[in-house]
């Protein structure tokens, strides 16, 4: 295959850079030996696929040379030496011939150098693995390197992840296996450098067994894929010590084990399967009923001949800061702008300059907050993993799908909807979607769906778990509610509130316990962190058909939608996403209780009313109902009235943080610096009248 102008474009500034870094080459040094590899990898991806040998040789001699030297944590000898001067010197001739289309002569060995070791032949069965033992970090000569690598290595981890699901459906995929085969070679040559011992062993040994699969000497099969999958698992375990070492000077104390592994990976490697080219309709065919997972492709990379976006790494604590200051800045803002209505501005240019600082307060803050959004993705792939590891469990094919993969989240936000996407999955697959043989009786195909998408939404984001199971049985759920006591036997619940239920602590409808469901722990816990997101949670499901769980939660936990609200003298702030209405209710609606306190009659629903003047003991507010304002809250199955003595008005404001003294007061969530730089308290609806 000829290579495009665009691809020669970038050979040419990889020749450069390679040039360059042969000039600081020498013997006994390791300077520029890390870079010259990066950029032969880089370079034979770009030729993968073409009809260059000359040029593909003439790398892969090199390449092979430099990778036995990272391989033994060497730095360069004098051969090496020789040889990358020769290769730099050579390389730009041998490209511009190519790109015309003329003969060029191979390149000569350079005098004294002798031939790059051989690789290394497949691994052998009968070898021991070394045992494990504690990763060694030397952090005070490798700080700075040890945070490059820690910062590459994930974003590697992340993409071994995905490129792994894509081959566990589509094994042919050559763009997955070659950047899988990359990510394992660079973390394989760095971690040998930094002499990480038990990742460096471990990740040359998935090496090995991926350069058998990619030069077709032996098939991808699911048994492979998944040790791989377990490989990657156990990196990522490796990298957490690194983070713990770096952010806390915490060293690892326990080894993580990798002797299994690397025995398993050896036994693979010299398995009896076919090679991949022993028969083309064997490569070609689905995967069998033991990996019944289906799901469209990923990215797995920038292919060769794109550009990436460039990008900086930022930490995050400065990232932190920067939206501080900014959140600053629109206090002050605002502060101006109270402090300018009392004065006689006249012919003044003080309003318009106000205004303008306004608008460039407003850009600024949207680009502050901007930086703190990251892609939902690597959430997403996390859930796929979790889905093909699972539908293994329970014996079920599953076809699983995701859309607004590239939807943006807030960092904090993020973070935090792993847990509940994990237990909705979990029930998912576990209650919702039949066995094959439950499905075929139904007349459904026997691989279920399971869809998970996102999608922004005015100021929220909207996350969407679907599947076509069995649906959610209301009678089903009533009864056995009722048989734990959590419903009165004379209450007659609408539709929405009894499946709200399912939310209730120590609800389940599971005939046994299994070891991911049955236990009633898993969906209260979803409610209870998705209420502290300030989200919330919705159920629809038509029985035989499916179901579908719909969370909504802000874009950002630094700033929030607010009803400013007056009480006495004082002013607090309600999230509007979990106000439903305000209204000014006549005396008719308002009753007592005898053992439950005040109710609010609102259209046929007896709604608990709390006085927000007496939970924070604030003089001088409104006694009669009827005198004020009364709001109806909704927080997932909870719904209440807050009476208040006005509404204000509505605004975004910046959340601040209350210090510890004030941290985990029952009821506030916050603070906020109004206009004229008084404080309101912003009130967590899910915790301000739990009791």
């Amino acid at each position: 295959m000829s290579l495009q102008a665009s691809t020669f474009a970038v050979l040419d500034d990889l020749s450069s850079r390679l040039a360059g870094e042969s000039i600081f080459a020498k013997a006994h040094s390791d300077e520029g030996l890390i870079p010259s590899y990066s950029l032969l990898t880089e370079m034979m991806g770009h030729l993968a696929d073409a009809e260059t040998p000359e040029l593909q040789g003439a790398l892969q001699a090199l390449h092979s040379r430099l990778d036995a030297l990272l391989t033994n944590a060497q730095p360069f000898d004098e051969a090496a030496e020789k040889h990358l001067k020769a290769l730099a010197g050579w390389l730009p001739g041998a490209l511009n011939n190519a790109r015309k289309g003329a003969p060029f002569a191979p390149m000569a060995a350079p005098a004294d150098v002798a031939a790059p070791p051989s690789p290394p032949e497949a691994a052998s069965e009968n070898r021991t693995a070394a045992p494990d033992e504690v990763l060694q970090l030397d952090l005070a000569e490798n700080r700075e390197l040890l945070g490059e690598f820690h910062s590459e290595a994930l974003d590697h981890l992340q993409q071994i992840e995905a490129a792994l699901l894509v081959l566990d459906t589509t094994p042919n995929d050559r763009d997955a296996l070659n950047g899988l085969f990359r990510s394992f070679h660079t973390i394989k040559g760095v971690s040998g450098f930094l002499h990480l011992a038990p990742m460096h062993r471990l990740t040359h040994e998935v090496e090995s067994l991926l350069d058998l699969v990619r030069t077709e000497r032996l098939r991808l099969t699911p048994a492979i894929v998944t040790e791989i999958l377990n490989s990657r698992d156990a990196i990522q375990t490796m990298m957490g010590q690194i983070t713990l070492a770096l952010e806390q000077g915490r060293l690892p104390d326990a080894a993580v084990p990798v002797a299994h592994l690397i025995t398993a990976v050896r036994r693979l490697a010299v398995s009896d399967g076919a090679p991949a080219g022993a028969s083309s309709s064997a490569a070609a065919a689905p995967p069998p009923a033991s990996s019944p997972i289906t799901s469209p492709p990923l990215e797995t990379g920038a292919k060769p001949g794109t550009t990436a976006a460039s990008s900086v790494r930022v930490n995050t604590e400065k990232l932190d800061s920067l939206v501080d200051v900014v959140g600053e800045l629109v206090i002050v803002q605002s502060q101006l702008v109270e402090s300018a209505k009392g004065l006689d501005t006249g012919g003044s240019t003080l309003p318009r300059n106000i205004a303008q600082l306004g608008r460039i307060t407003k850009e600024l803050q949207l680009t502050a907050m901007s930086l703190r959004m990251v892609p939902i993705k690597p959430t997403f792939q996390r859930m796929e993993r979790l889905v093909r590891d699972l539908s293994r469990d329970f014996g079920k094919q599953v076809a699983f799908e995701t859309r607004g993969e590239d939807t943006e989240i807030d960092r904090t936000v993020v973070e935090e909807i792993v847990d509940p996407l994990v237990h909705m999955v979990r029930n998912s697959l576990d209650h919702g979607l039949e066995s094959a043989e439950v499905r075929r009786a139904a007349g459904k195909p026997e691989q279920g769906r399971l869809s998970l998408g996102s999608y922004h939404e005015g100021s929220n984001l909207v996350i969407e778990l679907t599947d076509d199971g069995r649906g959610i049985d209301r009678d089903r759920v009533l009864a056995k509610a009722r048989s734990q006591g959590l419903v009165a036997d004379g209450a007659a619940p609408g539709p929405d509130e009894i499946l709200n239920l399912i939310f209730l602590p120590g609800f389940s409808t599971a005939e046994k316990v299994t070891a991911v469901s049955g236990r009633g722990v898993g969906m209260d816990v979803v409610r209870r962190n998705i209420e502290r997101l300030r989200g919330q949670v919705q159920i629809e499901t038509e029985l035989g058909r499916g179901t579908t769980f719909r969370i909504r939660l802000p874009l950002t936990t630094a700033i929030i939608d607010g009803l400013l609200v007056r009480v006495g003298e004082d002013r607090f702030i309600l999230p509007t996403v979990t106000v439903q209405m305000a209204m000014r209710p006549s005396k008719g609606m308002l009753t007592t209780i005898q053992g439950s306190g005040e109710v609010i009659d609102h259209r046929g629903h007896i709604i608990p009313l709390h006085r927000l003047h007496r939970r924070f003991g604030i003089e001088g507010a409104v006694e009669d109902p009827a005198q004020g304002i009364v709001v109806i809250m909704e927080i997932g199955v909870r719904v209440y009235a807050l009476l208040v003595d006005e509404l204000l008005n509505k605004q975004e404001v910046v959340i601040k943080n209350l210090g510890s003294y004030l941290q985990n007061l029952p009821g506030v969530a916050g603070g906020a610096i109004l206009g004229d730089g008084t404080i309101a308290l912003i009130l967590d609806p899910a915790s301000l009248c739990s009791g």
